[in-house]
């Protein structure tokens, strides 16, 4: 009984995780994205945001295993590698590489936007993938 309480306590946080990244990063499509502070914060949130998912995915993904449930432990691993794939990898290097380029050429600008709006775009993935196995899925 405990490890399914801990793995949906856990499904819950994630899931409140993603909703505030969500809604919290769309408002910041109205920036201009051409200083660094603009940059820096969004590639900070970006980086907060996935560190968070992997912590909280990788607990859900333990307790479901500790409670028998290997389709959401399976699950779970997916979207906590999926995290660290995009911060160690994708979505954080990238950032890091055009904001140093940010005041300088007309190209950077417009790529940090799109590079802002995939890395939103996957988090709507994930959030639609992790809330629709629990509407599937018999716990």
């Amino acid at each position: 009984m405990l490890p399914t309480i801990v793995a949906l306590m856990a499904t819950v946080v994630l899931l409140v995780w993603m909703g505030f990244f969500m809604m919290g990063s769309l408002p910041l499509l109205i920036l201009k994205h051409d200083t660094a502070l603009d940059s820096r914060f969004i590639r900070g949130l970006f980086n907060v945001y996935y560190i968070a998912v992997m912590l909280t995915a990788s607990v859900a993904a333990l307790s479901f295993a500790w409670s028998a449930k290997p389709a959401f432990a399976i699950g779970m691993a997916f979207i906590a590698a999926l995290a660290f794939a995009l911060r160690r990898w994708i979505i954080v290097p990238r950032m890091d590489a055009l904001r140093s380029t940010l005041p300088g050429t007309g190209t950077s600008i417009p790529r940090f936007r799109r590079l802002h709006i995939a890395g939103m775009m996957l988090n709507v993935v994930q959030l639609g993938t992790v809330a629709w196995s629990l509407t599937r899925l018999a716990l």
